[in-house]
């Protein structure tokens, strides 16, 4: 009888008592049927099987123990005593390190922290994670998220995979999909519109996860989501639910429909074009997908989706007008500059940052709490001002204000009058308010305020009818100067001049040109 190695004669010892077939062993390890025989009339004979006359030097294998009896050699962990605080402590979510501390500081554990990190890896290798199991009414909840389609051609001899985007509804797994080559904002509001009229309506929440294009800045408890997708959704009156960051298994009814069509209507299939392919997505979901009986709540998937679309919201009549949104700053004019061409931004104060969204054929400009501040029609091309006359602000240049505070001086309706002069003809009207300014040269300030107060009650704002005015006066006064007095109540005597240089002569003596003293 030839001699087996120990490993070969295990295995057929294992074959034989789980009842295979002699032919089936020998397919199995490639030992002969005449060998196998043999060993199997040994297996049923008293003794052990050691061959034909025994092998000299071979070591039987050990029994293995009773049922119900540790070897000889097993020992308790040293984490036995305190296997129900440790347990406890491990629902918690606490790690080995932190245990072995406070089993050492309130328990007196005098082992090693080895003795803790394996008994603590038994434990949780006994106790998986658990999920729960998300259900939800009819119409609630729907699920987005983008995976990889089939390779499609995109120029010729190469292919690419398009983002693959499936919306599935919760209750009944009814799902939309949809393959592009780009992906943006718009690109992922757009299909999310288009899965509504799919389905003939909307749900009452959207489950994504923190992807660019749905949300700009994740949040544990706010999150920021891109502007045109929840202005989409406000339109269509469906809430963003955004999942926790790293926990996607919040979705796992997407994910799931993502794999399944992946894997059995994309497998090993090439396309020639994008619409070839979203075509035989549409097919298959409408042979294959939608009658198949779900494998979790064993129905007609179909039949859930008619007892679902009742429940969807009504879809509004006109569709989602889309838009781009940017941040500009309003200049020194009023303005804000969007695509080449400038829109009046006016009430929005100078240097203030507005959004603006960018329609088709307009423009809207809105404040920090998004109120719409103003619209424009979209300027057919760049370099063009969309400004009304009401919204023109002219900027003055130094020299006008130095001109208009000049022409104050001379009087508060002098000063009306050249900020009405300036009004109305702007940087030209300078040369008037020069005009103004130099009147005092010929011109008493009283006459020049007294024609400027009439004229201004008369609506004439005029420097020609101002120097019209005062030449008029000029002309119309006595043409002879008044005498001249000696003596006023304003003009000190010529003896009290007389008297106060004498007294000052006195009190301050001066010395002549050799140095010599005048007293």
């Amino acid at each position: 009888m030839n001699v087996l190695k120990s490993n070969l004669r295990i295995s057929i010892d294992t074959l034989l008592r789980g009842g295979a077939s002699q032919r089936q062993i020998e397919r199995f390890t490639g030992v002969d049927r005449k060998t196998i025989r043999r060993y199997a009339r040994l297996a049923n004979s008293p003794g052990v099987a050691t061959g034909s006359q025994g092998v000299l030097g071979q070591i039987p294998p050990p029994r293995p123990p009773a049922p119900g009896k540790a070897p000889a050699s097993f020992t308790a962990s040293a984490c036995e005593p305190h296997r129900a605080w440790i347990e406890a402590q491990v629902d918690l979510g606490r790690n080995a390190v932190a245990l072995y501390q406070d089993l050492v500081e309130a328990h007196g554990f005098a082992h090693h922290y080895n003795s803790v990190k394996r008994f603590v890896a038994k434990l949780k290798a006994r106790a998986p994670e658990r999920f729960d199991v998300l259900e939800f009414l009819p119409g609630e909840e729907a699920q987005v998220d983008y995976g990889q389609g089939a390779p499609t051609l995109c120029r010729p001899g190469q292919y690419k995979r398009p983002y693959l985007f499936v919306m599935t509804l919760k209750y009944s797994g009814k799902s939309f999909r949809k393959v592009v080559w780009k992906t943006d904002q718009e690109t992922w509001a757009r299909l999310h519109e288009e899965a509504f009229r799919a389905f003939g309506g909307a749900p009452q929440y959207v489950v994504l996860d923190n992807l660019k294009e749905g949300v700009i800045r994740p949040d544990l408890y706010a999150p920021e989501l891109n502007p045109v997708y929840a202005a989409m959704l406000a339109h269509y009156g469906v809430v963003a639910d955004a999942c926790r960051v790293g926990d996607p298994n919040r979705k796992g009814t997407v994910e799931n429909a993502i794999q399944h069509t992946q894997a059995t209507a994309l497998k090993g299939r090439k396309f020639d074009s994008i619409d070839e392919q979203n075509a035989w997505l549409a097919h298959w979901e409408a042979r294959w997908a939608a009658p198949r009986i779900h494998g979790r709540k064993k129905r007609q998937v179909l039949e859930m989706y008619r007892e679902e679309q009742p429940h969807l919201r009504p879809l509004p009549v006109e569709g989602f007008r889309f838009f781009k949104q940017a941040v500009r700053t309003v200049d020194d004019a009023g303005l804000i500059q969007v695509e080449g061409s400038y829109y009046a931004a006016l009430p929005a104060a100078l240097h203030s940052e507005v959004s603006v969204r960018l329609f088709d054929r307009e423009i809207e400009i809105l404040d920090a709490e998004g109120g719409v501040l103003r619209r424009h029609a979209k300027s057919a091309r760049k370099g063009a001002f969309v400004i009304a006359g009401a919204d023109r602000i002219f900027n003055p240049s130094r020299e006008t204000m130095r001109l208009l505070a000049k022409v104050e001086k001379i009087g508060p309706r002098t000063g009306a009058l050249a900020r009405e002069i300036f009004a109305r003809l702007g940087r030209p009207g300078q040369r008037a308010i020069y005009g103004l300014a130099n009147l005092t040269r010929t011109y008493a300030r009283a006459d020049i305020e007294a024609v400027c107060a009439r004229l201004l009650e008369a609506r004439v704002v005029s420097y020609a009818a101002v120097r019209r005015a005062l030449e008029r006066h000029a002309a119309t006064a006595p043409a002879t100067a008044p005498a001249l007095t000696q003596s006023s109540p304003g003009i000190r005597s010529l003896t009290e001049y007389q008297s106060f240089w004498e007294t000052h002569a006195q009190t301050h003596p001066q010395e002549d040109s050799d140095g010599n003293v005048d007293h």
